[in-house]
């Protein structure tokens, strides 16, 4: 491990590649659904970013941003390809860095977690689509992928990392958890493939270590490289925590700067703390018992994410072996907790929980309310967190369906060429 872990929040953190991190805090990527025209990086994004650069945070992640036009998550996604304008990026780079602090931008492929009304495509390892019982019609049903895809959705990741550098990120975030593409192809209940990339742990994890081997080919050996992984899905013979612990070995030799830990998809939504296991269950830092067994035996720092609110429980997990505490809803709610902490007070708001029995919706519900914030944070407004659960979800589904048609209308209109593929080292 390139440092060892402190109980100080705020200690640097040495990272492998060379920089480092000025503390041990950061602001964990959310998904902010706010692009603008061609799916590009706005005055929103930029106002947004500036003012958690104010925070004091030592890292900030970016929301993903998506490297493949034809698969978002959202219809609000952020596209950075080889035929995106750099301008954009570089102006919203120069704003999280304003504060001092680093900025990494998360990465990522949906896979087969795309909604059934989005054009474009619908990949996964094997035709196995999102099962969310009499909600599963929200997504479209995933086509197995073939290795062609596989390998220039490889050469994909590479360039968004490469353009990313050239746009002024620190560095990159390779995202594999929370159900999406790589996550997909982890997982033994999605992935029931029989060739190269499927059938033991080794061949599920393949795509991932070519897309890390790729990466890091493309990008100087001072930009960070981390990977989003799951400490597990929680989903009964699913990828587990010893899964994750042998993926983080393979990781290590690969120029690999940090592991985040999260939880959980959309099917098990973990990561929103409604985790079918009870030891994650309505209490903060929802996987820190995993993080805790994973961090004695990890040759990579760790980074925790899930629930973290108060600085007793940033404390806990520094002192459990994590590197790296990381927060998302705790600095949409109030960007500037960092900087609260080191003045010893703590967030005067909380968001209003969600307690819907019908799980899926209550995810919806909750990250609808973080988007509310995110979007009166751009505006320069202040924090509000009374507003009804129902009426967040209402208007956010109103602003995505606008977002939609804006999508349909720009990819209808563009025709962009697959990358030169990148071969993996």
């Amino acid at each position: 491990m390139t440092d060892e872990p402190t109980d100080d929040l705020f200690a640097p953190l040495h990272l492998s590649s060379g920089p480092a991190l000025r503390n041990r805090i950061a602001k964990a990527a959310m998904e902010e659904n706010l692009a603008g025209d061609g799916q590009l990086p706005d005055a929103r994004i930029v106002a947004l970013y500036r003012r958690w650069a104010r925070g004091g945070a030592g890292l900030l992640i970016t929301g993903n941003v998506m490297v493949h036009a034809e698969a978002l998550t959202g219809p609000g996604g952020i596209v950075l390809d080889e035929a995106a304008p750099l301008a954009p990026f570089e102006e919203w780079a120069a704003a999280a860095r304003s504060g001092g602090g680093a900025v990494w931008m998360q990465i990522n492929h949906p896979g087969r977690q795309v909604a059934s009304d989005m054009p474009g495509v619908v990949w996964g390892p094997s035709e196995v689509g999102v099962d969310l019982g009499r909600h599963s019609g929200r997504f479209g049903r995933p086509v197995a992928m073939t290795p062609e895809q596989i390998g220039a959705t490889v050469a994909r990741f590479a360039v968004t990392a490469a353009r990313a550098e050239e746009a002024g990120f620190d560095g990159v975030e390779i995202h594999a958890a929370h159900g999406y593409l790589l996550s997909q192809f982890l997982s033994p209940l999605v992935n029931r493939r029989t060739d190269a990339w499927g059938g033991s742990l080794e061949n599920r994890a393949r795509m991932l270590l070519d897309v890390v081997r790729a990466v890091r080919a493309a990008v100087s050996p001072s930009f960070a490289v981390a990977v989003k992984l799951n400490s597990a899905d929680f989903q009964r013979g699913g990828f587990d925590a010893d899964d994750a612990r042998r993926v983080i070995e393979w990781l290590a030799p690969l120029g690999v700067d940090l592991v985040e830990l999260s939880g959980g998809s959309y099917e098990s939504p973990a990561m929103n703390g409604r985790a079918a296991d009870a030891r994650t269950r309505a209490r903060e830092a929802y996987f820190l018992d995993l993080a805790k067994e994973l961090a004695v035996t990890s040759p990579l720092p760790l980074m925790l994410t899930g629930g973290i609110t108060r600085r007793a429980t940033a404390e806990r997990v520094l002192d459990g072996g994590v590197a790296l505490v990381g927060m998302g809803t705790a600095l949409a709610v109030t960007p500037d907790l960092p900087d609260r902490w080191r003045d010893g007070r703590e967030a005067a708001h909380r968001l209003r929980p969600v307690t819907w029995s019908d799980k899926s919706l209550a995810s919806l519900a909750t990250m609808a309310q973080v988007r509310h914030q995110l979007r009166r944070t751009a505006a320069g407004r202040a924090t509000r967190t009374g507003a009804h659960p129902a009426y967040t979800l209402l208007t956010d589904q109103l602003r995505q369906r606008r977002a939609l048609r804006r999508y349909r209308a720009w990819l209808a209109g563009e025709r962009r060429p697959a990358p030169a593929p990148v071969r993996p080292s």
